[in-house]
């Protein structure tokens, strides 16, 4: 657990410091980022606080099974109120009130009906905000957030916030972190975190062990996924045992897709290129193909795993999505030779996990050609990472022990010299580039 007791701790009180809290995760939500925000609206109402979910887009109907799906909001209520008091003291009492607007200024009239009303019996002041704190779920940069961050800049600039996620590339932002890449999941974050105080540990309620369950079996690919550890096993049978419905996520999140589904990924999984050379594997989805199939942008989660159980032997796979709103969306997926969270990063300032992660390009005047530069970067990319990785292992021919002029040679007399050794056993052999990535990844707490 990368997280400390003084971590969660300051969490926790942050959470008791506040009463109206905001939970958002990131735009075009996943079934963690969503089971994250629900989670919290479930453990933060338990113990009474108003809470708000804010989803930036429209969630997929996949997920409607989602306990507190109802819930969601889509709209951040920031409307200011601005407020004049006036001070009714020395029996004062007021008979009418209203106002004019002239000449782009508001007068507000007040008639007393006894009494009289002087300046310094005025004062001015903002009224009571509608969110006293922000909690991002599964998002490693605000700018995740789409539009609702874009279009309300100043409140998330006066409001704090607390960050909960898993990615490694998290920015650090917010007045307060919780953010443990160990983990496989947001919500198994999440649910470490709640495990620490006994009155919220109580409040764990199957629906709530449902959320947390499905955000751990999405992430993971159903414990498929390298990111799976065994604390992550440990956490699902924990919530197994707290009631978590297994069967009803596996058959909503699994075993029910629409036709438009199905056809967007027929029609990705006929598009797969690959360059062996380079090790990796790509395949694209323009507007044209989701316009033609009835399909969303939000319909291509899970065809990259496609992609990955049907070439499985390749370094890199990557599916480019052209979104509705305008840019393209690549989400990539690595063996253990290729950190796809720093490809991701250096190419087009993306990020995620070294094995899962992602990037946005914005603005380009041709979507296939778009793609065919990106896989040229991406190669590129990968170029240099196995470059670096052979330099840091040297070839076959650096192992080789080095004879000097100062090494004594023994003498043998030709009836007792030993027998030649093969080169083979002579020499020791390498260690290639994928087995040592290999190691390191399965090297507990990596």
């Amino acid at each position: 657990m990368s997280l400390s007791l003084t971590e969660f701790s300051a969490a926790t009180k942050v959470i008791e410091d506040h009463r109206k809290i905001l939970v958002i995760p990131h735009a075009n939500v996943d079934p963690d980022g969503l089971s994250s925000a629900l989670a919290c609206y479930e453990m933060f109402r338990a113990i009474g606080k108003d809470v708000t979910v804010i989803c930036p887009d429209t969630p997929p109907e996949s997920l409607e099974f989602l306990p507190g799906f109802e819930k969601i909001e889509q709209e951040i209520a920031e409307s200011q109120n601005f407020v004049l008091t006036i001070n009714l003291d020395d029996g004062v009492e007021v008979d009418k009130l209203r106002y004019t607007v002239e000449d782009r200024k508001v007068n507000i009239i007040v008639v007393p009906k006894s009494g009289r009303i002087l300046p310094g019996n005025i004062s001015f002041g903002e009224g009571e905000k509608k969110y006293d704190l922000i909690v991002v779920v599964d998002s490693a940069d605000l700018a995740l957030l789409g539009s609702i961050y874009t279009e309300h800049t100043d409140f998330f600039a006066g409001v704090p916030i607390l960050n909960v996620d898993h990615h490694i590339s998290n920015v650090k932002f917010g007045q307060l972190q919780l953010i443990d890449p160990t983990a496989a999941s947001a919500t198994e974050v999440l649910y470490t975190w709640f495990m620490q105080n006994a009155e919220w540990r109580r409040n764990i309620t199957p629906d709530m062990a449902t959320l947390l369950l499905t955000g751990l079996i999405t992430d993971t690919r159903s414990f498929q996924n390298p990111n799976t550890t065994p604390r992550s096993l440990e956490i699902a049978a924990e919530l197994l045992e707290k009631g978590a419905r297994q069967q009803e996520i596996i058959q909503h999140i699994y075993k029910t897709k629409p036709l438009s589904t199905l056809k967007i990924w027929g029609r990705a999984l006929n598009r797969i290129q690959m360059d062996p050379d380079a090790g990796i594997v790509w395949s694209a989805i323009s507007k044209e193909d989701l316009d033609e199939m009835g399909a969303t942008a939000k319909e291509t989660s899970g065809i990259l795993d496609e992609l990955i159980s049907t070439i499985p032997n390749a370094d890199v796979h990557v599916l480019f999505t052209e979104l509705e709103e305008g840019g393209l969306k690549a989400s990539m997926r690595s063996s253990p030779a290729i950190d796809v969270s720093r490809l991701a990063g250096e190419t087009y300032g993306g990020g995620g996990h070294a094995r899962a992660s992602g990037f946005r390009v914005k603005n380009f005047s041709n979507f296939q050609l778009q793609v065919l530069e990106s896989v040229q970067k991406l190669k590129e990319g990968m170029k240099r990472q196995s470059a670096e990785a052979d330099a840091e292992f040297p070839r076959e021919q650096e192992f080789l022990p080095q004879a000097t002029d100062a090494s004594p040679k023994p003498v043998q007399k030709k009836e007792e010299a030993a027998p030649k050794k093969s080169r083979k056993e002579s020499v020791p052999e390498k260690k290639t580039i994928r087995e040592r990535d290999i190691v390191k990844d399965l090297t507990p707490g990596d």
